[in-house]
Parts: structure tokens; sequence; C-alpha cells
């Protein structure tokens, strides 16, 4: 019996969750579409692409930024359309995905590293695990400039930055733990080191709350689990479908919102649209980015 309450249907593959302006934006992968719903459920399509989109996030301007992952590119709405903001095609591996954009206006993107759904078909995903493929974890400035701001990750995934702007913490998906840096005044990051270890989890997209935690969706199974530094568990939520992404949002904050889907496999996802938005209530609000 799952935890959550199912909000919203019809999508084909839900990520990048955002709570911006009183609405939850997501990019629906398969339908080349950014989307937001209300309060209310209610889902509309807010723009649609030659790509798939993934990661959100906005400027300190108000503009939004999205990636686009097959280009291995960052777009950047302006008042007549989509430019490109930043090509990652010389530090990037395969697609790009998850983005969290700082308040500085620094993007920071993952990437898969390598085909993944071709390799788990031809080799199993024990086989995949056993040696994972690294790639870069990508930082735009705010000039759309780009640099490798930490090489040798396993599939860098969703990212946070704590409400000090000190910190950051990402998902390495195929590494089965979270990674934390310090951030320098020039975006440099420094101190590598393992925030949580994960074992038997595929962290995808998370969330920080504000006691310092972080909600992790767990690709692997249905379910998304809020853990301390050290890996300690704090709770968990069974949802109705594995779980690619989550984020506290609401009208208080304290709404966290899951993205759940059949499976992250192309073929799996676009059969039927079987994506759903699910939540439920939680104790501590949403902190820091995105």
């Amino acid at each position: 019996m799952a935890d959550t309450q199912i909000v919203a249907e019809g999508l084909y593959f839900g990520e990048g969750p955002r709570w911006h302006a009183g609405r939850l934006w997501f990019s629906d992968f398969y339908d080349h579409a950014v989307k937001s719903m209300g309060t209310s459920g209610d889902v509309r399509t807010e723009h649609t692409f030659d790509d798939q989109p993934s990661g959100l996030g906005w400027l300190p301007d108000g503009a939004l930024l999205v990636v686009a992952m097959q280009r291995l590119q960052v777009l950047r709405e302006t008042p007549t359309g989509f430019v490109v903001h930043a090509d990652l095609t010389d530090l990037a591996r395969f697609m790009c995905n998850d983005m969290t954009v700082d308040n500085q206006g620094r993007a920071w993107v993952g990437n898969f590293g390598f085909d993944l759904d071709t390799a788990i078909r031809s080799q199993g995903m024990e086989r995949v695990l056993a040696d994972v493929s690294t790639t870069n974890l990508v930082r735009v400035d705010p000039d759309g400039s780009a640099h490798c701001a930490a090489a040798d990750m396993a599939f860098p995934n969703g990212t946070v930055i704590t409400p000090d702007g000190d910190t950051l913490i990402i998902a390495e998906t195929l590494g089965a733990r979270l990674t934390a840096f310090d951030i320098t005044a020039d975006g440099t990051l420094a101190n590598r080191r393992v925030w949580a270890a994960l074992e038997g989890i595929a962290p995808d997209g998370i969330a920080l709350d504000a006691e310092g935690n972080v909600w992790v969706a767990n690709a692997l199974a249905p379910e998304c689990f809020l853990v301390s530094e050290g890996g300690r568990a704090v709770r968990r939520v069974q949802t109705t479908q594995n779980c690619y992404a989550c984020m506290l949002g609401g009208e208080d904050g304290r709404q966290l919102f899951a993205m759940t889907a059949k499976g992250a496999d192309k073929q799996v996802a676009t059969r039927e649209r079987a994506g759903r938005v699910e939540a439920i209530a939680v104790e501590s609000p949403g902190a820091g980015c995105p």
C-alpha cells in the first residue's frame, strides 16, 4: 500500500521537479515538454522542445534555464524564445540530465556518461554497476561559460545546495552515494567527501529540507526516503511506482512531491502515459536550492 496520494497522471516520464511561483514545474522527457501543476492538480504545458528537456532552474533575473539532454546544452528563455545559454559538448558525455541553479545564477549540470539503457539491456544491471563509466559534473557560470566542476563522477544526477550557499550535495546514481563539496567564492568545488553511503540504492532526484536532511528518490524501487548526513534513514515513503525525482513545495513547503513511472528505460516509459505525480505531507519544509 502506497503512502502517497496520486495528484496527477498521464505523463510519460516526469523529472526535475521544482516548486516555483506557486506551481510544481517539471520536465516530461518523452513528451518533449516542460509542464507545471497547480495545487489543485491541474497540469499545463509551459514549453515544448525538439529535444528531451530535463533539469530546470531560474536565473536571478527570472529567466528559465532548461537542460536539452540530447544536444548537451542548457537553454535560456528570452522574450522571443529559447536560445543556447551554454554548450556542454566538450565536458558532458552521452546525455545531460538534472540541474540546479544557485542564487548567483550558476548552473550545476549532471550527465549520464554513457548509454545507460543500452548497457543495461546488453550487460545487465549487475555488470553496469560493477564497471561504471564516470563523467564530469559541469558548472555553467551566469555568462554561459562551462567548466568542469568535478571529474570521475558515477552518473552525477540530482543536486542541492545548502541555504548558506557553502555546500553542494549531489546524488551519484551509479555510485550508490550522496557526495558533498564545499563551494568556494569563485565557484570551485573543494573537500570532496561522501555525505551518505546508500548501499543497494540508486539515488536519482533529491531535495533538501530545513533540518539539513535530504529526501532521496530511489530509482530502483517505489520509494522516496529521508536520510541524514552519514546515511541514517530518517523516514521512508512508499510510492505506487518506482520513484525518480522528488521536491518539497506546496503553500507551506511541506508537501513532498514524487515523480514516478513504471520504468526509466525509454522503451518502457514511452509505451503508455503511466507517469505520475504523487504527494504526501511531511514535517520539515524545503530549504536551499533548488
